[in-house]
């Protein structure tokens, strides 16, 4: 039964791809799309919404789909905890951070990424944002030993730097607020070719490394001190945890901005539809369904009949807010809270 889900999921992937780049806010003949496959239109403007947007943008919810759910898995066998996330070590807000010391404290003109302008800007001040919580985060890590303390700095590092937006927020311009409320959303559509060349650079590598070590991830799942007994080094078995899902969130992060949901719901609904808490197996699940939810979310965040592409946040929070609810119900009957 398990392998007749994978193929269905393997299936509908190239599927949605297809409507993801079919259906759109602007409606395109199906004979323009013949013509443009045959090679009879390289010039039109439908030709560049279809290569130059709608395809990117294809690509990158993909990406995006096979990155988070995998940071995901390792922060909840990490924290032992199904409600972590991604962002649960301050990699969203390290990003958020960046972005906005760059579009509201001035940094186009003020010097840091003076080199820089528009979403180029937006994508490297949020890699600095995370990559500097990141080292933070690596550097601690040795030093505390549960995960459960390492969890709180997480967090206290998530409530420093959303204090320093807040107050970044209150002394800018409405235009720059807007502007980076409007990154904080989420969105697939500025993504160019050279990004996702780097997007892929690092997701694929680091999910194929994730893969190799799914091993002492299944020992952790009954506790360190089992997993020691086992011979697992559990502090560098942590760190690594770390340093691997750090990177898929904060590429995701860099160039999309802090997509939600999609990485804590996605390895929930790969267990309850397959059962297994085999983590070689839930890493390859959890990439197929994140990949057709992802290309699912985007394809309804720019439905035919719509003047405007809605924030992807809008779309997966709508799919990922009530499989929350129901694992926190479930947990609760279950006595896991």
């Amino acid at each position: 039964m398990n392998r007749i889900h994978s193929i269905g999921l393997l299936i509908l992937i190239p599927v949605f791809f297809i409507l993801d780049l079919l259906f759109g806010t602007v409606q395109i003949p199906l004979e323009a799309y013949t013509d443009i496959i045959l090679g009879n239109d390289t010039s039109s403007l439908w030709y560049s919404i279809v290569f130059d947007m709608r395809l990117p943008r294809a690509i990158a919810a993909l990406l995006t789909g096979i990155a988070l759910p995998v940071s995901g898995l390792l922060m909840q066998t990490l924290f032992r905890n199904p409600l972590a996330d991604p962002y649960v070590l301050g990699v969203s807000t390290g990003g958020s951070l960046g972005v906005a010391l760059f579009s509201l404290a001035g940094g186009v003109s003020a010097g840091l990424f003076s080199s820089f302008s528009g979403t180029i800007g937006l994508a490297v001040s949020a890699l600095v944002g995370s990559t500097i919580v990141i080292l933070i985060i690596v550097a601690l890590a040795p030093k505390v030993k549960d995960t459960a303390s390492l969890l709180i700095i997480g967090i206290m590092f998530g409530s420093i730097t959303s204090a320093i937006v807040s107050v970044l927020q209150y002394y800018s311009n409405p235009d720059e607020v807007n502007a980076f409320v409007l990154w904080t959303m989420g969105s697939f559509s500025k993504i160019t070719t050279t990004e996702l060349m780097v997007m892929a650079a690092c997701i694929i590598p680091t999910i194929i490394a994730t893969l190799l070590i799914h091993k002492p991830l299944n020992a952790l799942l009954l506790g360190e001190n089992y997993a020691q007994g086992l011979g697992v080094q559990t502090s560098r078995m942590r760190l690594i945890m770390i340093i691997l899902s750090a990177i898929l969130a904060g590429i995701v992060t860099a160039f999309a901005g802090p997509i939600g949901f999609i990485g804590m719901t996605v390895p929930h609904i790969a267990r309850f539809v397959f059962r297994t808490s085999e983590h070689k197996s839930l890493i390859v699940y959890s990439l197929l369904i994140g990949a057709n939810l992802t290309l699912l979310c985007d394809l309804l965040s720019q439905m035919p009949g719509f003047h405007t592409t809605l924030p992807i946040n809008t779309v997966t929070a709508l799919f990922g807010a009530p499989i929350v609810i129901l694992v926190i119900y479930t947990g609760q009957k279950q006595n896991r809270f």
